[in-house]
């Protein structure tokens, strides 16, 4: 169906592909722009680079700078985050009642795929000295999972860490985990007087199904 090669690149040849590669190229700017996922759009962007995510199956979310929740009085705002979801991923209302209560800043869900959700805490529940913190000033992985995890799961982490590790995207830093049972990813994070927890979770059948996908929308997650 392809034809042709320049330096590693296969061609279909003519300017449909140039547009392509100019749409995509595009794209790679969009880390600023938010989805609306009740409305299913982006705001902002071409109507040329909306059709090629929409061809992707992925899409970004960003929360609004104009969200409400501050945590109490004297707390700054919350700096806007993003991740990115497969087509079907909706956010659902956020009760005080689910674990985590206030804290939980969002929930996203897909019925056939898993779940997630974002829980932001103010720093000083943790510690008093951290109005500019990171992950690093918290604590090394073992001590955050072990400290925060029962924030997620609502249990004692203790023997349930299947896998952890450490990446950096933009100068921050990020410890991303994965648990078992339940299962569930984590991606913790901080910023400014904030700790970010991150949890994408599924069922047995959804995660055996659809772990790479489960793993990607965990890894995408940025505090922005």
């Amino acid at each position: 169906m392809r034809r042709g090669r320049w330096k590693g690149y296969q061609w279909w040849g003519g300017g449909v592909h140039w547009f392509l590669l100019s749409v995509e190229l595009q794209c790679l700017g969009l880390q600023a722009m938010a989805w609306r996922p009740r409305r299913g759009c982006w705001q902002g962007g071409s109507p040329a680079c909306q059709n090629l995510m929409k061809m992707t199956g992925w899409r970004t979310y960003r929360r609004p700078d104009e969200k409400s929740g501050g945590h109490g009085v004297g707390w700054s705002p919350i700096i806007p985050y993003s991740f990115k979801v497969p087509d079907g991923w909706d956010e659902v209302p956020v009760s005080i009642a689910d674990l985590g209560g206030t804290e939980i800043d969002l929930r996203f869900a897909n019925p056939k795929e898993g779940r997630l959700f974002v829980i932001v805490a103010p720093v000083r529940r943790f510690a008093d000295d951290l109005d500019d913190a990171t992950i690093e000033k918290i604590g090394n992985p073992e001590k955050v999972i072990s400290a925060f995890g029962p924030e997620v799961i609502g249990e004692n982490v203790e023997g349930k860490v299947l896998s952890s590790a450490t990446a950096e995207h933009s100068g921050r830093t990020y410890y991303q985990f994965e648990l078992e049972p339940p299962h569930v990813f984590i991606t913790a994070t901080a910023a400014g007087n904030r700790l970010y927890l991150f949890s994408v979770t599924a069922n047995g059948l959804q995660w055996k199904r659809h772990y790479k996908d489960l793993k990607q929308i965990a890894e995408s997650f940025r505090v922005v």
